[in-house]
């Protein structure tokens, strides 16, 4: 049995509450990575659908970056917890040294071809939603590096509709501190892998920027140990007219 603490359990359920993130009858596929975030996700969407008043699916589905990769370990784990799998076999690895633009991140590159793949086994197997997990360290992070590195006020939404509008992408821990899922992760023992971004295998130098965003943040920390609750506040009261967007200004 998953231990999964009530604190946990209860922030996603709230969050999935909130934002109207699972309905009844829909159709769930669960990226799964294979790291703690990915695991803790899908345990909770488990436990979730377990009590929840209405009946939902869900589908664990890991891509497969080499069309070689083991993850019998995985299947194991799952079996016992009676949670359907889905290994998608791709050559993801092996076209990058071809289709990957000069300059590009590595890590951006596989996040956005295991983002299409995600769809495309949604669609092909006829789920409509899509389950990430990311969290509130995620958002804050990406809040940071957007305005500093791209001049944009953007984070992540707990839910969004893909381009042509078939697909939901939710995210229901986006709300939760990322040490819980690193803390639920250990106490169960989940089978991690240890490298989930095939980035890792390039000869490249890693990329630092998230990194140097972490560090800021944690330093930040020290001195507010409030920072993460007023961020998860602000996500949530964006004061538009008091920018200079003129799509907001009256």
């Amino acid at each position: 049995m998953v231990e999964l603490s009530k604190k946990l359990t209860s922030a996603v359920s709230k969050t999935v509450i909130k934002y109207g993130l699972i309905k009844p009858d829909d159709k769930i596929v669960v990226g799964l990575s294979g790291g703690k975030d990915s695991f803790t996700l899908l345990h909770l969407l488990n436990r979730i659908k377990r009590v929840a008043p209405y009946d939902f699916e869900i589908l664990a589905v890991t891509i497969d970056y080499t069309d070689m990769g083991d993850y019998s370990h995985i299947e194991k784990h799952l079996a016992e917890h009676r949670i359907p799998y889905h290994i998608e076999r791709t050559n993801i690895l092996q076209r990058s040294e071809e289709t990957i633009r000069e300059n590009s991140s590595f890590c951006s590159y596989f996040s956005r071809m295991r983002r299409g793949n995600l769809y495309g086994v949604c669609k092909e197997k006829g789920y409509n939603k899509l389950a990430l997990g990311h969290h509130l360290d995620d958002a804050a992070e990406s809040f940071f590096m957007n305005m500093f590195n791209n001049g944009k006020l953007r984070s992540m939404a707990p839910i969004y509709k893909t381009e042509d509008g078939e697909l939901e992408v939710i995210r229901p821990m986006i709300q939760i501190r990322e040490h819980k899922t690193r803390e639920c992760a250990k106490l169960n023992e989940f089978p991690i892998l240890d490298e989930v971004c095939p980035a890792f295998l390039k000869p490249t130098k890693p990329p630092v920027e998230r990194e140097n965003i972490k560090k800021l943040l944690k330093e930040l920390e020290t001195d507010r140990k409030d920072l993460f609750d007023k961020l998860r506040t602000s996500f949530s009261n964006i004061q538009t007219e008091s920018f200079s967007d003129l799509n907001f200004l009256k």
